[in-house]
């Protein structure tokens, strides 16, 4: 999982450091925002002090109704060991009491010239994207007709060889022998190279070329979402290939499920039409078109008519 600190969001979202700077550097853990209205009350009970805090329009205005004492003392509550940092919206005037609970426990206190639901949303998304879950896989990535095909298999069963005949064909590479993917979302998987690798292609032979600077910047993309596994393997005489594409093989990762077809390798297949012929079913299927599905339809009604006469 990658780390996130509170210098990344100022970074990231142009805002203004007032107080706390001694804990800039602490990690965000969460994607979840916490606006405090319910501890701006004194209800502190379930108090998410491992969340970014969120105060708006709302929370200071109540907040300026307090005495004094109980001012001092809800800042004091908001303030932890563990809050990674307050962010004041709206541009608002940052209160005095925060101000001195944050730099006691050097608390990052910023403050936003946009509205408090604006930010949240924005810090959302940015928080999900970068601490969703993360793993590595060995194969290749590659953009068909905007289907995210994953091509995996043994090594040298011909995935990075196959990946610039698909370039050739229009198609665009996102990644080759490693794979990095992240689940962004509850059902949705997205894959793109690592840095040092990235728009880069090894083949065996000739040995390592850049994608881009070969075939243009329109042959490769960053990241693309995962939407289907194509596994390629050596041919085994032995093994029961699925010939009408009736079975449909799941690959999960993470929580996500998505559509794996098996694909066996011997000398004389064109290995890049394959694969993209896949792509284009898995499209069609989409759209509700299914021709194994069809055919066996067909198939069942034409032996039932025989059998009539």
């Amino acid at each position: 999982m990658a780390k996130v600190t509170v210098n990344d969001i100022i970074k990231k979202f142009d805002v203004e450091l007032i107080s706390g700077e001694e804990g800039i550097n602490r990690p965000i853990t969460t994607t979840d925002i916490s606006r405090p209205g319910l501890e701006m009350a004194g209800f502190f009970d379930y108090y998410p002090e491992d969340r970014l805090q969120l105060l708006g329009k709302t929370e200071l205005t109540f907040f300026e109704r307090l005495t004094p004492g109980d001012k001092k003392i809800r800042m004091e509550r908001l303030c932890t060991d563990i809050t990674p940092g307050i962010i004041i919206t709206r541009g608002l005037d940052v209160p005095q009491e925060l101000i001195e609970a944050s730099q006691n426990t050097a608390v990052p206190v910023l403050r936003s010239k946009m509205k408090t639901t604006k930010l949240s949303s924005h810090l959302t998304n940015y928080l999900e994207g970068k601490l969703a879950p993360t793993t590595a896989v060995h194969g290749v990535l590659v953009d068909i007709y905007g289907v995210g095909v994953l091509i995996t298999g043994q090594s040298g069963v011909g995935k990075s060889e196959t990946a610039p005949e698909l370039v050739k064909r229009g198609h665009r590479l996102v990644a080759d022998d490693c794979v990095e993917i992240r689940q962004e979302d509850q059902d949705t998987l997205v894959g793109n190279a690592p840095d040092l690798i990235e728009h880069l292609l090894e083949i065996r032979g000739l040995g390592i070329i850049n994608v881009m600077t070969l075939f243009g910047a329109g042959a490769v993309r960053s990241y693309k979402r995962i939407t289907m596994c194509i596994h390629l393997e050596n041919w085994d005489k032995n093994k029961q290939y699925d010939r009408l594409g009736l079975e449909e093989e799941k690959m999960k990762i993470f929580d996500t499920e998505i559509p794996k077809l098996t694909v066996p390798v011997r000398p004389g297949r064109n290995l890049a039409v394959i694969i993209e012929v896949a792509a284009m079913n898995y499209r069609l299927k989409r759209m509700g078109v299914n021709a194994a599905q069809q055919f066996t339809s067909k198939l069942a009604n034409t032996i039932m008519e025989s059998d009539e006469d």
